[in-house]
């Protein structure tokens, strides 16, 4: 089974992601989780690099390499014999390119890479999710880590996730509840 989690940052997908692999190895089920962008690879570590980078062009360049990434994990790990494979960050990265590349990036990768019937966005509020980034203890913030321009991406996401395919659920929630509804959305 395909999964992917997907949502803003601070919106608890990484940590959802995990409680979700946690509880499928309780059941023995195998897995494989990739996050992006991803540490173990150039496309994931140059995508993050730029994503502490100011400027229109860093941007894009963040997002193509992001998008770079995610390819590469779809090429090497999505046809790879395990009960599931969870990706957290697929195509909500596309949000994060100005207007209106964000649109024509989405339904461009959209069309191109496999699709899920189990494809979950985490909706927060932009406010909690500053505060989430606020507490973590990360040495520097990324440039999308800001009231304004977690607004920016939220409305973007939104309008991408409208098209259709997404599971919406709510982020605002302790993370145990919504752990809850994601398995039960997850349930044969």
């Amino acid at each position: 089974m395909f999964i992917v989690i997907d949502g803003l940052d601070g919106s608890g997908k990484s940590t959802q992601a995990r409680l979700l692999c946690s509880k499928l190895a309780l059941q023995g089920r195998s897995y494989i989780l990739r996050t992006h962008p991803s540490e173990d690879n150039f496309f994931g570590r140059l995508g993050r690099g730029y994503l502490r980078v100011e400027g229109k062009g860093a941007r894009i360049a963040a997002s193509l390499f992001y998008m770079l990434d995610v390819i590469r994990s779809i090429i090497l790990y999505r046809w790879k014999r395990a009960d599931f494979i969870v990706f957290v960050r697929y195509l909500i990265g596309t949000a994060y390119l100005p207007a209106p590349f964000h649109k024509m990036a989405y339904l461009f990768f959209y069309r191109l890479v496999p699709k899920s019937d189990y494809m979950i966005f985490i909706e927060i509020n932009p406010e909690e999710a500053l505060r989430r980034i606020e507490n973590r203890s990360e040495e520097s913030k990324e440039v999308f880590e800001s009231l304004d321009k977690l607004y920016e991406v939220r409305d973007r996401a939104k309008e991408l996730t409208s098209m259709g395919g997404w599971k919406i659920m709510n982020g605002n929630q302790p993370r145990r509840p919504l752990h809850g509804k994601i398995i039960a959305f997850l349930a044969p």
